[in-house]
């Protein structure tokens, strides 16, 4: 049984179904008025210019997307590191040196990654929109890889993987993250093939954090996925209907708040932390 497809209960209300992705829902359990910023007003406010984080981590993206997407005998080092040269770019970076420190280092990491962790990737299919439909929810998402592997029976099976540039994951993000909870949902759904192995791949360290979802750690993150993907979608609906922004969308202050790309919209933001520099978010 798909999880999420029962809606046949006689007790079921029929209303139409909220999207949501791994972004908005991340924004929404963050703060509910950088949500109401970035997806709800209309037109979309202003935001802040790049940051080199992110940057960074959409080159190794870009560049592990093309790499994939090349015959398995062409997936070398060497072939990693240039792509990672084809797709730079210095946005957010303190000055040119910084940003040639990082370039280095990001070719090093992919070149890395292509002889180490990602040596043995069978891809089904790379940068795949996938979706599922719930009794409550289309929840959807593009997944930076699923791989095909075969489990303890023998039989194949899709792994979701996803690539971090960021911080070390901890042993346990693998399983806690809704994300990669949502990816797999939608993955056996838009694939119909079995996936319940989620796997995180930091590139600057090697590290793969995995987790084997089973039906009941899947059902859970699907009732917190729709409980948030429907309190966003109410508040939203309120706010039509002439409702106070601030109290459906309350601001959540944090020192988060001096990276925040709306936080000129946000005075509870700007008090909460000053503004960092686009680069500060880099290690090291």
């Amino acid at each position: 049984m798909q999880l999420g497809l029962d809606a046949l209960d006689p007790g079921f209300v029929s209303r139409p179904l909220v999207r949501i992705t791994p972004a908005r829902l991340a924004t929404w359990a963050d703060c509910p008025r950088r949500y109401r910023l970035t997806y709800v007003d209309r037109p979309p406010r202003p935001r802040a210019g790049a940051r080199a984080g992110s940057t960074l981590g959409a080159v190794v993206h870009l560049a592990l997307r093309a790499l994939y997407d090349l015959p398995a005998p062409r997936r070398t080092p060497d072939a990693g590191a240039a792509l990672v040269d084809r797709h730079w770019s210095s946005e957010g970076f303190r000055d040119a040196d910084q940003a040639a420190q990082y370039r280095l280092r990001a070719r090093e990491w992919v070149a890395d990654y292509v002889a180490g962790p990602g040596a043995e990737a069978t891809p089904v299919a790379v940068e795949k929109w996938v979706s599922v439909p719930t009794r409550r929810v289309i929840a959807e998402g593009r997944v930076d890889r699923l791989d095909r592997r075969t489990d303890a029976d023998g039989r194949d099976e899709l792994v979701v993987v996803d690539y971090k540039t960021g911080r070390r994951p901890t042993r346990d993000d693998a399983s806690r993250s809704p994300a990669l909870a949502l990816y797999a949902l939608a993955a056996r759904h838009t694939l119909r093939r079995p996936c319940t192995r989620v796997e995180l791949h930091h590139l600057p360290s090697g590290e793969v954090g995995a987790a084997a979802h089973d039906e009941a750690s899947l059902r859970d993150h699907l009732d917190r996925i729709e409980d948030g993907a429907t309190a966003a979608a109410d508040a939203a609906a309120v706010l039509d209907g002439g409702g106070e922004p601030d109290v459906l969308f309350p601001a959540r202050p944090a020192p988060r708040c001096g990276a925040c790309d709306v936080r000129r919209h946000c005075p509870e933001g700007r008090a909460a932390a000053p503004e960092s520099e686009p680069w500060a978010s880099l290690e090291g």
